[in-house]
């Protein structure tokens, strides 16, 4: 299991910087009960590992504008692995995409998209989605609420899962 190869600070570390990002070396040291240098050795550590791949402000969508959010079902009509990757490619350049996430299932991908207003989504859907090549289909939902909108993961479902495994 990847979580093991962890120690209990190193969880904490993550956990702590998941919920606040912003927070000072100190601040984070104090909370997982090390000093401030080893921490920010630690920290470093988990960046140069991989663990963490970057912080980000948690911006309001809709404060900015971004009144529409659409969940796009999209089918390809080839799934060979060039033709996956390609697609993957073109929504990565695509600024309205904001995931993108390949499924075994009905639908090859699913992308959560943002768009200021419906006009602008449907430009994005017939001017762009629906016509690149090996798009098949697109079934599209328009989100009214979000309930749950929580990043990262869940660290007391991999701290029981690792003292029950212990």
């Amino acid at each position: 299991m990847a979580g093991t190869r962890l120690d209990s600070i190193d969880r904490k570390i993550l956990a702590e910087l998941q919920a606040d990002g912003r927070m000072t070396n100190v601040e984070l040291a104090n909370r997982v009960g090390i000093s401030a240098p080893p921490c920010l050795r630690r920290v470093r550590s988990l960046e140069e590992a991989g663990y963490i791949r970057g912080y980000h402000a948690d911006v309001d969508a809709r404060e900015l504008g971004f009144e529409v959010q659409v969940f796009a079902m999209v089918g390809l009509a080839s799934q060979a692995e060039s033709d996956l990757s390609v697609f993957e490619d073109r929504c990565r350049a695509w600024s309205l995409v904001r995931e993108c996430h390949m499924l075994n299932g009905e639908v090859d991908f699913i992308l959560k998209c943002v768009a200021p207003d419906l006009s602008t989504f449907q430009k994005f859907l017939t001017g762009d989605l629906l016509t690149t090549p090996n798009v098949e289909s697109v079934k599209t939902s328009l989100v009214i609420r979000g309930a749950k909108d929580e990043p990262g993961v869940p660290f007391d479902v991999l701290e029981e899962r690792l003292s029950t495994s212990a």
